[in-house]
């Protein structure tokens, strides 16, 4: 069954092609500086990779969302990874000029309950780099217990700093 959820502000539902060359234009370098990936090199690139998520949603094994404000326009991104565990992972990004509206926690707030009420997850984790202060901010409104931190260097030499937060509820 397909994932499609609706907030007062937002449409969340599955990534298909339609939404590639937005999710490509959107995804900088200034919004992946703090996150594993860099941003894509071409949109061949892009295709390939959101193909590839489309294929493990498929699978089972993610959710790759879209977030859309009511005119259809594309927000951001959020994703589950480990669907099949007790513990999924969660991560959210929304382009540069829909920061900062209260977007991100109604989107997370969204999805955290769909999953919910599937009644099989203890809880969510949330990865986030400590100097990411919007993400740290958005994730502290739910409740949390502060996990795991490292530190390490992506393949394309980035620096990061990730703390692992669990969301309860």
């Amino acid at each position: 069954m397909a994932v499609k959820l609706l907030t007062e502000r937002l449409i969340i539902q599955e990534l298909n092609e339609t939404y590639f060359e937005a999710y490509h234009k959107a995804f900088t370098e200034e919004i992946t500086a703090f996150q594993w990936p860099d941003p894509f090199k071409d949109i061949a690139s892009a295709k390939e990779t959101l193909a590839s998520f489309i294929a493990e949603m498929k699978k089972g094994n993610m959710l790759e969302l879209v977030i859309l404000n009511k005119a259809n326009d594309f927000v951001g991104s959020l994703e589950v990874f480990s669907l099949d565990s007790e513990t999924p992972e969660l991560g959210i990004w929304l382009k540069k000029s829909s920061q900062g509206l209260g977007y991100g926690y109604e989107a997370l707030r969204a999805i955290v309950d769909y999953l919910k009420g599937k009644n099989k997850y203890r809880y969510f984790n949330y990865e986030v780099d400590v100097r990411n202060t919007g993400s740290i901010k958005l994730v502290e409104k739910f409740n949390v217990v502060t996990s795991t931190y490292q530190e390490c260097e992506t393949a394309s030499k980035k620096r990061l700093c990730l703390q692992v937060y669990h969301i309860l509820n």
